[in-house]
């Protein structure tokens, strides 16, 4: 007996109509696993919680009782939210809250017999297309946004090294991780012009005070002055004292200041002269295993107008120096505990025969597998020297 025609044709569209579901879900998610999917959402509800939560002031005011407490609490967070809007905004929420909450209503007339509706309103509706319009609104903004800090990301990256310089003597190895779509680590290596047949090479990794597009913008403040000032003959120390002062002279009174380590080595004699500016103290590996902290210098840049100290080392073949920033040894896993310099020094000792780029992935690899689903919150930089 034949199939009838209809029969046939909704046959054929089952699996049409599956397959445009599955591809309408792959488009909405990018193919990302509903597990993953949940990750993500908490990840962006705890931002947004830490994001509204700093503006609460939870101090309980005396007297209050529980009710008034959670009402005085549920307030803070409503004005922290609001106020992210800009006013025209922040209108059409109320209006759109408003709505929502009321009843729908009709307008009647009643005759003898029966009551004729002329038209119903439901509130809840229109509720719903504000809110939908404020979305809309919201969503545009954050599109261009993120264009510019897309712009904003690969202008940062022309400031950084793709690779690092061939310099006689040592192997090098870096990488960075911004917390945000921008970030306010820096590190780099270039030759230093000098008067010798050898130039000498600046080595240098900074954190700015901050995150996201204020630090990134003091961070190519940071590249630009010390490509500049650098260009200036002068000891590691007279350089630094030239950074500070740019730095105060622009530091919005210390509340904008730059941590960094800045070295410069002489592959001709070995000798690196480093000046340590209120960053972490970068390891020194001998080869016989003993470690070296840098610490020799003083305050960070833009704080105070105070001279710093400059320290000196001779690296030789087998030594290695890692520079890194406070992202690392502070990167915390979902439990709150702190990566730490012990993991980072045990890797360290473990690696002293691969080359900087394998131990530099083999610490990003430990790294990840350590913080797991936790949120980054702080940019990760590492640079990785061997001297052969």
């Amino acid at each position: 007996m034949a199939t009838p025609q209809w029969q046939q044709t909704h046959v054929a569209q089952k699996p049409r109509f599956k397959e445009q579901a599955e591809q309408f879900w792959q488009r909405v998610t990018e193919g990302i696993a509903i597990g993953d999917l949940w990750s993500q959402f908490r990840r962006d509800a705890t931002s947004s919680y830490h994001l509204y939560s700093k503006e609460v002031d939870r101090t309980r005011p005396e007297g209050a009782t529980h009710p008034n407490y959670f009402l005085h609490v549920l307030g803070q967070y409503f004005w922290a939210i609001i106020e992210k809007l800009t006013p025209a905004r922040r209108v059409l929420l109320l209006v759109a809250l408003v709505l929502v909450f009321l009843p729908g209503g009709e307008w009647t007339i009643h005759t003898q017999n029966h009551t004729v509706r002329i038209f119903a309103l439901d509130f809840h509706f229109y509720g719903g297309v504000l809110m939908l319009v404020l979305l809309i609104l919201e969503v545009g903004d954050r599109v261009v946004m993120k264009r510019d800090l897309q712009i904003a990301k690969e202008i940062q990256a022309w400031l950084l090294p793709s690779e690092p310089p061939k310099i006689p003597g040592l192997e090098i190895a870096f990488t960075t991780r911004p917390a945000n779509t921008v970030a306010g680590d820096y590190y780099d290596v270039f030759a230093r012009p000098c008067d010798s047949a050898t130039p000498t090479f600046l080595i240098a990794v900074a954190d700015v005070a901050g995150k996201s597009v204020p630090a990134a913008m003091l961070m190519a403040t940071f590249q630009a002055s010390l490509r500049t000032l650098s260009n200036t003959p002068g000891s590691l120390t007279e350089l630094a004292a030239r950074m500070n002062r740019y730095a105060c002279s622009n530091s919005q009174k210390g509340r904008r200041f730059t941590t960094a380590f800045i070295a410069e080595y002489d592959p001709a004699s070995r000798r690196l002269s480093f000046v340590n500016a209120g960053h972490n103290n970068p390891i020194l590996r001998r080869k016989s295993g003993a470690i070296e902290r840098l610490e020799a210098g003083g305050v960070p840049f833009g704080i105070i107008d105070a001279p710093h100290q400059s320290g000196e080392r001779v690296l030789e073949p087998g030594d290695w120096l890692a520079v890194f920033t406070d992202g690392v040894i502070e990167a915390e896993n979902p439990q709150q505990q702190e990566y730490g310099e012990i993991r980072f020094m045990t890797l360290l000792h473990s690696g002293v025969m691969l080359s900087p780029q394998m131990l530099l992935n083999s610490i990003l690899t430990d790294l990840d597998r350590f913080v797991g689903n936790a949120p980054q919150h702080d940019d990760v930089t590492c640079v990785l020297i061997k001297a052969v």
